[in-house]
């Protein structure tokens, strides 16, 4: 069938929705709800059988739903209505909860349900929710109601006799009062609202957003910094004490999700250091050494990149013959923290330092030929993050995960971890060249197939970890394991005599600085956009095929006019001329001028591509 996305933005369902359904056969194209003349152009070109909404937050317009079939992905159980159904579940510590897939209608969540899926509730975080048990009851619940449509067997016999509507929640519904709250009233509240928009909080007397919370074996008067452990700080409670490894200052110039330490600043600084918040753990059994890394987002800085190293360097010097980088269960990795880049002093000199700690990372991990190494890829991966688990001799991949093996959407980043060594490598010249030309999301099986992965587990994650530590520790006791050790230190020593690692990095990184500290803008535009949460203006051309292919069908029209000689005057109608168009996108707001991005510290120049009249 022909199916157009419709969703707010191109969210972890949404890509994990996109993968499942064009593994399936089904022809998939992507529209972001910019707003309703974009959405009905958009069906007009792709003429759908279904319009499938996984993640929106305004109802679909009649002009849309009253033409073809709507089907809205909605993350709570059939008869629950409103925009925050997850946030409550959380809040209201339910035991089970939901996704109904239900066809937009006049009433909002109000519509037939054409199918449903339900689950346990998890002791976690709403993102985390979201990501694991939301995605996988909606995939069938989805997947399911496609299949009634294609078979007419139409909405669900029993629908729910009415529905129960619950508004979008306030700040003060989930602000924290340190004297009255309990920890675990805290930590719900946190997580109800983690990754976005956080729980308020008063703490070293400002008003801050809180992220990543965990219970701390602390005391103190409630309200108060008692400890600091890595980024995180500790504040007590009423009856024992949080960890708070995220916060935002929203009446700060940089209002971005930052380690705790950092917004606290002196506020924190001289507190006691106390073990309790782990961001890295390492376990070992049977010849096997478990380094685990669970970074906020799955980003890594320069700190966290350096911390890995440094747990790296020392795993290696156990008596282990198997490595595992076990990654966390949300995320494995997704490269560079750009959050700490935006809220440098110079972001194009962060981001250097950054990518630097990656590559020293990666270049760590490729060096090691004295045993065998493992990315156990259990959570979502994007970018940096996917070519840091390829440096790894074996990727194993759980079934159900997300790759984003890709940098261009970054404002045409080049990207390093040694990807040019790498991809070629494992995948082959062609497969390589197709993987770093594609912007699109991968799953699993389509990994494997291109070599970007070795194998594939079924399972949550409960099994896909059980898995690992089974087949991690039967390669560590194979009797064959000297003998793969030999070849792998034969391999790495021919690779480097035909082109040292060394000639790989400084080739990405003098791309690398082309885009931090060259004239083009797009990166440091992109990330400003990005992290700041600016609405896109248009859906990315890889995503949206539909309009891809009417701007191939006018290319062919142009092409077609201007064949037609310098006599025919329609000749040059196509596109105004180049200094007109120069002229109109140095226009200011004010003078008709849109400017898609904000792009600080930069000289005024910068600004000109990413004007348009």
């Amino acid at each position: 069938m022909r199916i157009l996305f419709l969703t707010h933005a191109f969210n972890s369902l949404a890509q994990r929705l996109y993968v499942e359904l064009r593994a399936l056969g089904h022809e998939v194209s992507v529209e972001l709800d910019i707003n309703e003349a974009v959405t009905e152009e958009a069906v007009a070109l792709f003429d759908p059988d279904i319009v499938l909404a996984p993640f929106l937050k305004r109802a679909i317009p009649a002009s849309i739903y009253q033409q073809r079939p709507c089907l809205i992905v909605h993350p709570g159980p059939p008869g629950d209505a409103g925009p925050a159904a997850l946030d409550h579940a959380i809040l209201d510590d339910a035991a089970e909860w939901g996704v109904t897939v239900l066809q937009a209608t006049a009433i909002l969540d109000g519509g037939p349900v054409w199918a449903q899926g339900s689950f346990r509730m998890r002791n976690t975080i709403k993102s985390s929710l979201y990501r694991h048990e939301v995605t996988e009851a909606a995939v069938t619940a989805v997947l399911d109601a496609i299949n009634r449509f294609e078979t007419h067997a139409g909405p669900l016999p029993d629908q729910p006799a009415g529905r129960v509507w619950r508004g979008p929640l306030r700040t003060g519904d989930r602000a924290i009062d340190w004297a009255v709250d309990t920890t675990s009233a805290i930590l719900r509240k946190i997580a109800s609202a983690d990754s976005a928009p956080g729980a308020e909080a008063e703490i070293a007397g400002r008003r801050l957003r809180v992220f990543d919370a965990r219970p701390a074996a602390l005391t103190g008067p409630p309200g108060t910094l008692v400890a600091r452990s890595g980024p995180a700080v500790g504040v007590a409670t009423r009856d024992g004490a949080v960890w708070i490894g995220r916060l935002i200052d929203r009446a700060s110039d940089r209002p971005f999700k930052l380690p705790a330490m950092r917004v606290l600043g002196e506020a924190a600084v001289a507190l006691p250091e106390k073990d309790g918040y782990a961001e890295i753990l390492y376990t070992e059994a049977d010849g096997v050494g478990f380094l685990s890394f669970a970074f906020a987002n799955g980003a890594m800085g320069v700190g966290a990149c350096r911390r890995m190293l440094l747990a790296y360097r020392e795993a290696t010097a156990r008596p282990t013959r198997v490595i595992v980088l076990a990654g966390g269960p949300d995320h494995w990795s997704n490269g560079i923290d750009l959050n700490e880049i935006e809220a440098a002093d110079s972001p194009a000199d962060a981001s250097f330092a950054n990518i630097e700690a990656m590559d020293d990372l990666a270049e760590a991990i490729i060096r090691t030929t004295d045993r065998l190494t493992i990315a156990a890829v259990g959570g979502n991966a994007g970018a940096g993050g996917v070519f840091l688990a390829r440096a790894a001799d074996e990727i194993w991949l759980r079934r159900g995960i997300v790759l984003n093996p890709h940098y261009k959407d970054m404002g045409n980043l080049h990207g390093s971890e040694y990807w040019t060594y790498l991809l070629p490598k494992h995948c082959g010249a062609e497969n390589a060249a197709r993987i770093a030309a594609q912007r699109l999301p991968m799953g699993a099986d389509q990994a494997l197939s291109l070599g970007l992965a070795d194998r594939v587990l079924p399972g949550g994650l409960a099994d896909f970890d059980a898995s690992v530590k089974r087949e991690a520790e039967r390669l560590a006791n194979d009797p064959c394991l000297a003998l793969r050790l030999a070849e792998k230190q034969n391999g790495r020593a021919s690779d480097e005599a035909a082109k040292p690692l060394a000639v790989y990095r400084v080739e990405e990184l003098m791309r690398m600085k082309r885009n931090f500290f060259g004239f083009d803008p797009s990166y440091h535009v992109a990330r400003s956009n990005f992290v700041r949460k600016v609405p896109k203006s248009r859906t990315p051309s890889a995503i949206a095929t539909h309009a891809a292919a009417a701007r191939a069908l006018s290319g062919e029209v142009r092409h077609e006019r201007s064949a037609r000689g310098p006599g025919d005057r329609r000749r040059n109608s196509a596109a105004p001329p180049a200094r007109a168009i120069v002229d109109r996108a140095w226009k200011t707001p004010q003078e008709g001028g849109r400017i898609f991005g904000a792009f600080d510290r930069a000289p005024r120049r910068l600004y000109l591509a990413q004007r348009c009249p």
